[in-house]
């Protein structure tokens, strides 16, 4: 059999990556849609005052009126979804620091920075369920920063995030949730609380037991 050239075949898989990620970057966003683009949307739209609910990363009913009146108001179809046209006006409109992002893989870093990928997206899963559950603020940056809830947010400032934890922060707001559908999680090696203990176990992974 002829063997290819080693450096074709490292060109082509590197192409094939690019194109993924083209295409990744070029989907439209619309009501139902979750990632890390639509916390980049959420947080482009809130800089400009045309959104004040909280940055979830998951497209619903308010982020799709706020996109509305933002295409109303910069002479854009008005269909409530983020396409080509409207992601570019609004990152004209509203250049932002992604500290969003950057506060959801901070988390993951300081609370899981030694665990597996999967650990770590699990950590971040449990942010954004939270951030879905009544009884939580509806904000990643507020319940990672909710008084008494994660000790390393608890003066305000967070690791600065590897690589990884940005991978993770991100698969995670895709909607996959490794935890199992988790509110909390803990170490047993270093919590002993029996009120922790005591929740039902959805996951173990790692050096973490995540529970609801």
């Amino acid at each position: 059999m002829k063997k290819i050239p080693t450096l074709i075949l490292t060109c082509a898989c590197a192409l094939s990556i690019l194109g993924a990620s083209s295409t990744a970057s070029a989907a439209t966003l619309q009501k139902g849609s979750r990632s890390s683009e639509v916390v980049e949307v959420q947080e482009r739209l809130n800089k400009i005052k045309y959104f004040w609910a909280g940055i979830s990363g998951y497209y619903g009913d308010k982020t799709v009126e706020a996109v509305k009146k933002f295409q109303r108001v910069n002479n854009l179809a008005v269909d409530g979804k983020v396409g080509p046209k409207t992601e570019a006006k609004l990152k004209a409109k509203a250049p932002i620091n992604n500290k969003v992002l950057k506060h959801l893989a901070g988390i993951i870093q300081d609370e899981a920075g030694g665990e597996s990928f999967t650990g770590q997206v699990a950590v971040g899963a449990v942010i954004l369920n939270r951030v879905q559950n009544s009884a939580f603020p509806n904000a990643i940056t507020n319940v990672i920063f909710q008084k008494g809830q994660f000790s390393p947010a608890a003066d305000g400032k967070l690791s600065v995030p590897t690589a990884g934890a940005y991978e993770a922060a991100r698969r995670a707001l895709t909607g996959y949730d490794p935890s199992k559908g988790a509110l909390y999680f803990y170490n047993p090696k270093y919590t002993s609380s029996s009120w922790m203990s005591s929740r039902p176990v959805t996951q173990r992974l790692g050096n973490h037991v995540f529970t609801k």
